[in-house]
């Protein structure tokens, strides 16, 4: 089973890479993020007509979360837990049934910025930083609701984390920035003590590996990149991965997100 996770920046505007690109790697499960559309606008009946259900978690203009699957979906759960006043669409859960269940939590983790900082130079945890770090506490306590299950899941998208110098070409260029903070870094080290694995450092560890390269100053021809969208496997998930890579060809093509496209092979 190959499962995906893509951050598209905008359903209306990638629909042509988006679609090449699924046709040639035909991805069995897909996470998308950042579709930037209400769900009655979501291109559903074209993504049926490849063979995927679908299920969508959107707003206008901004965020916005789905999950395409070949498999059916089931027991859908849109909007991370625990604060009943987050109007933000990140956070997209189902299960889809294989050779086994595997519970798949789609999320487009806050960026965070701009930081505050004190007259220390200490971060201040309030506005859209204080946000951001609030929502990972979130995602920590549904990670521990989810493991108290043990059967398999996965936590996919884009985290908007750089989680060690080796995953920015120019790591003192982000060290201001609420992506690459030691706060930000450490909620996710959190994530991963609970015992889940980060799957793409598992299989592949050299540095200059990257999933997001900006528009501007030519990030892409210099190779100016910092990796931030992960897949994080429950122990029982962990035990089905054969591969995980990044699919960085596409960012390459006509029209491409600013992202790419990363994905793990589970034996399931």
């Amino acid at each position: 089973m190959k499962i995906a996770s893509y951050n598209i920046a905008g359903i209306k505007a990638r629909m042509p890479a988006l679609t090449a690109w699924l046709e040639d790697t035909n991805p069995d499960v897909v996470i998308l993020q950042e579709v930037k559309s209400v769900d009655e606008n979501f291109p559903r009946e074209h993504f049926e007509n490849m063979g995927y259900n679908v299920a969508a978690h959107g707003q206008k203009s901004f965020n916005g979360v789905a999950i395409l699957s070949k498999f059916p979906l089931e027991d859908v759960m849109c909007g991370l837990p625990g604060d009943d006043t987050d109007e933000q669409a990140r956070y997209i859960e189902a299960t889809i049934i294989n050779e086994q269940a595997i519970r798949i939590c789609g999320l487009y983790l806050p960026n965070g910025n701009p930081v505050d900082f004190d007259a220390d130079g200490a971060p201040i945890h309030e506005g859209k930083y204080g946000y951001k770090l609030a929502w990972m506490a979130r995602l920590l306590a549904r990670a521990e609701e989810l493991m108290t299950r043990e059967e398999p899941f996965l936590m996919a998208g884009d985290y908007n984390i750089i989680p060690q110098p080796d995953d920015a070409a120019r790591p003192e260029a982000w060290t201001k920035d609420a992506l690459f903070l030691p706060d930000s870094r450490n909620a996710f080290r959190k994530l991963v003590n609970l015992g889940l694995t980060e799957a793409f450092r598992t299989r592949n560890p050299a540095p200059e590996q990257y999933t997001f390269w900006d528009f501007q100053r030519g990030a892409w021809q210099r190779n100016d990149g910092i990796r931030i969208d992960h897949f994080l496997l429950s122990p029982e998930c962990a035990d089905l991965l054969t591969d995980c890579q990044i699919d960085k060809e596409i960012r390459g093509r006509e029209k491409p997100s600013d992202h790419v496209p990363i994905w793990v092979q589970l034996a399931a």
